[in-house]
């Protein structure tokens, strides 16, 4: 075997960034998103065993709904990316290529094993450059299949050096081998398939064994006429350490995904649910279509799945010729490489295994996969097929008539394969670009109609997605996803009506419950979703309520396992004002679920609406505990401290208030109740900060305008609080306690007589019934030295609050200065002040409190149709504007020392029209 050289490296390097430089400018497409994007195990704030944990999409391995692909030292590198760029694709794409790049040199040194240096450098290149590895390369998530390429390959060269001199066993190169195996499987699950390679290698390479001189040896052995030889000995036991670790291997992997094969519709493959023989016939010739996509890679698709490839359903299609050919050829090839010894038979035997084996996994041809065709899977294949090429080649160049129509030939091959790597790569450069050129190649694909339909939708185009998950539904009319898709397009277009037939339609088509028997078919979840769907579009009906309940009953009675379900039912039995059956359904969640922090923080929603704030609190921490930036449970938790009076909790909840305004710095909310928790420290100073912050990120902030006037009120700066009130009054001209403070700092520091008097009459237009402001009228006439107005104006207060001491001593008042000789100029009455914080406004449970309904925080997920999530955020409390019925009692005791000072103030006048 000759080394690499640097300028093989070089060459090789350099084809490989001249190929693909231009997919450092493509997004995160396809895949990527629930692999990248959705995906919380790239965050730093999971633990590292929770990749061990979950599969390659971040889902837990044990839910059924997992894809089963057991990816952790992929996902591990994805994690790196995150901590460098988080989710800047740039680095990703870059990586990726590196990799690309090792792939290709690690190949070359595996191709000098078999084929002279010219063509291993061809095969080298002929790789770098082939298109159908843009899906590998280009798309983020085929980077499973670079990394298990390194340590395949790595894995097999170290094989090579386990036969020492004499045929002596070399036992370090084995175990380093059984390591990188192992590596590989960790990196993508073909991985394991480089043992059979090792396997075929030894026998066929390595000792030399022709077929027929095994099956000579193994009849003689058989006949008793012979004793195996001692090579042959030293052979088998490599085979068994090699076959042992595998299978050692594979029961680990079965442990891992608990016995369970993943759950694929129809859709991703047909023919798996297809009867025999449409199912062997259509699974062969899918062999010959891939051996297709590596010789003539001018047509590629990023989706095979659906009706792509019709069915064969039977002997007579002409495509079974294609199959039939396929298998000559390929039993040909095989015949030439085990019977006949020779360099030559070497080099295709070894290309054959590169092409077989790795592909076993995804042939359908021991277990389902979830696709038809996948190109990126062809990744190692290719290595095969390109080792094949180089030695065709080889042989043709060889002969002098042939030599140079041989390079000229090789030379476009490579140009025009180049060229076309390059021009695919700008396919991924978006979601839009890449499904746009699926439907070029293939029509008859309803997911690419949805997945371009999809792509239009975040780009908030529903008038066009629509077109697009329209067509879906013509391509395949069964297809349950086109259906909820065209739903939720029209649910966000307002067509209510026609959303919920769509939703209808896709209900139709799921397998019907029959009465009085145990549901038992397997769905995918994402189908399930209809019934979320359906019930989240209904419910917005008040008097439907009952109907979407049953829908969520349903979802769950044909999947008890279905965590969305309890969710959502448990937000609707909430609005339905069932906080005990929500309370029931959040803990069914949660059995399903522990680890789930918006799980805990519903809860505490529940505990809230039932009154136990103690037992809130104990949610909304364990929530935190599972994720210390949950923003909602973070704001809540605060404010219940803040609620619960307990000094001893302040401190906390000022801590976990600025931990939410450092994750939300642009929610006035957050600033606003740190000012209220100021107000209640009687830090005056910084409770004017906060609001003023609150006030600057939304100048309509009635709550923080009116606390903010009210704080300037307390502190004797009432001149500071007009302008905040003329502010507040701009934006919300009925509101009545600005009115009444207005009017007060009016009268009391202004001596503006008349503008108070407009402040207390507004307020009377608004609620003739409001004694605050009718009393405060009073005075204004009494000031006015209108005392028969103001004797009216008291005894019709009086009727409205006959039980109010004030009020009567007042008319008193009055009533002696008529029948008075004289009058005292200096006299005035009280007015009334807007009493203490606006409750309302203090309570921001009312005001933000949501329920989250996914693992999303601050949002309701209703539903996950196919791809797209359609979201929303809830109130749950009043309006912030509402003024609390309820007052707390540090409230009342506040109230009770103003209205204290007011008596004193009349005892005053008293004395005073006394000794007059």
């Amino acid at each position: 075997m000759a080394d690499i050289n640097l300028k093989e490296v070089t060459l090789i390097v350099g084809v490989v960034a001249a190929c693909y430089w231009n997919s450092l400018f493509c997004g995160f497409v396809f895949d990527d998103v629930s692999a990248i994007l959705d995906n919380k195990d790239l965050h730093p704030s999971t633990p590292l065993k929770t990749l061990f944990q979950n599969d390659f999409w971040g889902t837990p391995m044990s839910e059924e709904r997992s894809h089963k692909s057991y990816r952790p030292l992929t996902v591990l590198t994805f994690r790196l990316n995150y901590l460098f760029s988080e989710l800047k694709p740039m680095s990703y794409h870059l990586l990726n290529m590196i990799f690309h790049a090792v792939v290709s040199v690690i190949f070359l040194k595996v191709c000098k094993l078999f084929l002279e240096n010219r063509s291993s450098v061809i095969a080298s290149l002929l790789f770098a450059v082939h298109p159908i590895h843009t899906e590998a390369v280009t798309g983020v998530v085929g980077r499973a299949e670079l990394l298990s390429s390194i340590f395949f390959l790595a894995a097999f060269l170290s094989y090579t050096k386990s036969k020492g001199p004499d045929n002596s066993i070399v036992w370090t190169p084995i175990a380093l081998t059984v390591f990188l195996v192992a590596v590989a499987t960790l990196c993508k699950e073909q991985g394991i398939t480089v043992v059979g390679i090792c396997c075929v290698y030894e026998v066929f390479i390595a000792q030399g064994y022709t077929l027929p001189l095994l099956c000579t040896a193994a009849g003689q052995f058989l006949r008793g006429k012979g004793s195996i030889p001692f090579s042959m000995l030293q052979t088998l036991i490599k085979l068994i350490v090699l076959m042992f670790s595998t299978l050692l291997l594979v029961v680990i992997r079965v442990q891992v995904i608990q016995s369970q094969l993943p759950v694929f519709t129809r859709f991703d493959n047909p023919a798996a649910v297809s009867p025999t023989p449409t199912r062997q016939l259509t699974f062969n010739y899918l062999l010959p279509v891939n051996a297709w996509l590596l010789l003539n890679p001018s047509e590629l698709c990023c989706d095979w799945t659906m009706g792509t490839i019709p069915l064969i359903e039977s002997l007579l299609d002409i495509r079974n010729l294609a199959t039939f050919t396929f298998f000559c050829f390929l039993g040909a090839l095989g015949i030439f490489s085990l019977r006949y010894p020779g360099d030559s038979s070497k080099t295709v035997l070894m290309a054959l295994c590169l092409m077989a084996l790795p592909f076993i996994p995804a042939s359908n041809l021991f277990f389902p996969v979830g696709f038809v065709v996948a190109e990126r899977v062809l990744y190692v294949p290719s290595m095969g097929f390109c080792i094949l090429v180089a030695h065709g080649w080889q042989k043709i160049s060889n002969k002098s008539v042939l030599k140079k129509l041989s390079w000229v030939c090789l030379s476009m091959v490579i140009l025009t394969h180049a060229l076309k790597t390059l021009h695919r790569n700008w396919d991924w450069e978006s979601e839009y670009t890449l499904f746009m050129s699926a439907l070029k190649v293939n029509k008859n694909n309803a997911k690419l109609w949805n997945n371009v339909g999809h792509a239009l939708e975040n780009e908030k185009n529903f008038e066009k997605a629509l077109k697009y998950f329209l067509q879906a539904t013509h391509v395949q009319p069964d297809d349950i996803g086109a259906h909820m898709n065209v739903g939720r397009t029209y649910k966000n277009l307002n067509r209510t009506k026609e959303a919920e037939e769509s939703y209808m339609m896709a209900k139709s088509l799921m397998p019907q419950i029959i009465p009085g028997k145990k549901y038992a078919a397997r769905i995918a979840p994402n189908h399930l979703n209809v019934y979320i769907n359906l019930a989240n579009l209904i419910r917005a009906n008040e008097s439907r309520l009952e109907e979407a309940d049953q829908l969520y009953r349903q979802a769950i009675s044909m999947r008890p396992d279905f965590k969305q379900a309890y969710i959502s039912r448990g937000e609707l039995l909430l609005k339905m004002n069932k906080p005990l059956k929500a309370k029931e359904a959040y803990l069914k969640a949660l059995e399903l679920d522990r680890n789930n922090a918006d799980l805990w923080y519903n809860l505490a929603i529940v505990y809230i609406e039932l009154k136990e704030p103690n037992e809130a609190l104990k949610n909304f921490n364990h929530a935190l505990e599972l994720n210390p930036k949950h923003k909602l449970a973070l704001f809540n938790s605060a404010i219940l401290m803040q609620e619960s009076g307990e000094i001893k909790l302040r401190p906390e909840a000022r801590k976990r208030l600025l931990s939410y305004v450092n994750e939300e710095p642009q929610d006035a909310n957050g600033y606003f109740n740190l000012g209220m928790l100021a107000m209640d420290d009687k830090k005056d100073t910084e409770a004017e900060i906060w609001m003023k912050k609150a006030i600057k990120l939304q100048a309509d902030f009635r709550s923080a305008l009116f606390n903010l006037a009210l704080l300037y009120s307390q502190t004797a700066k009432e001149l500071k609080a007009l302008p905040i009130l003329e502010e507040l009054l701009r934006y919300y001209p009925d509101h009545i306690k600005g009115l009444i403070l207005k009017g007060d700092i009016l009268m009391n520091q202004k001596k503006d007589i008349l503008g108070a008097k407009k402040c207390f009459e507004k307020i009377l237009e608004l609620d003739p019934s409001n004694v605050q402001g009718k009393h405060n009228l009073c005075v204004v006439y009494f000031e006015e030295k209108d005392l028969l107005k103001a004797e009216r104006c008291l005894v019709e207060t009086l009727a409205l609050a006959p039980h109010e001491e004030y009020i009567q001593r007042h008319l008193g008042i009055v009533r002696d200065k008529i029948s008075s000789s004289s009058f005292a100029e200096e006299l005035i009455f009280p007015t009334r002040k807007a009493s203490g914080v606006e409750e309302g406004e203090k309570n921001p449970t009312e005001s933000v409190k949501e329920i989250v309904s996914e693992s999303r925080p601050t949002q309701i997920t209703k539903t996950s149709d196919d791809k797209s999530q359609s979201k929303s955020n809830k109130q749950l409390g009043k309006n912030t504007d509402k003024e609390t019925p309820h007052k707390t009692t540090k409230d009342i005791k506040e109230i009770e020392k103003k209205r204290i000072a007011a008596l004193k103030r009349l005892e005053e006048i008293e004395r005073i029209l006394n000794g007059e």
